[in-house]
């Protein structure tokens, strides 16, 4: 396979890490604290927790950890797809 330019893989980097940091702040910052009594008031509890306050405490974890495997699956097919894999 031939390696493309590093600048195109880097920029191709740089957009999976910030697209999935702006997901990772939205759900973090935005559900857990900004949006909070309104996702308590409006959306339905998980358990008998208030949806915000299950969103900050138990919601924004699981999301970080479905973050991790969704960028290492981009990663993985962007290395591929530039040429930066590990031959067996």
């Amino acid at each position: 396979m031939k390696i493309d330019h590093p600048r195109v893989h880097r920029q191709a980097c740089l957009k999976i890490v910030l697209g999935l940091l702006s997901v990772w702040f939205t759900v973090s910052f935005g559900c857990g604290i900004i949006f909070r009594e309104w996702l308590d008031a409006n959306a339905p509890q998980v358990g008998n927790a208030p949806f915000g306050f299950w969103m900050a405490q138990q919601g924004a974890i699981i999301c970080f950890v479905l973050l991790l495997l969704v960028y290492a699956f981009l990663m993985n097919r962007l290395d591929a797809k530039h040429g930066y894999t590990e031959h067996k």
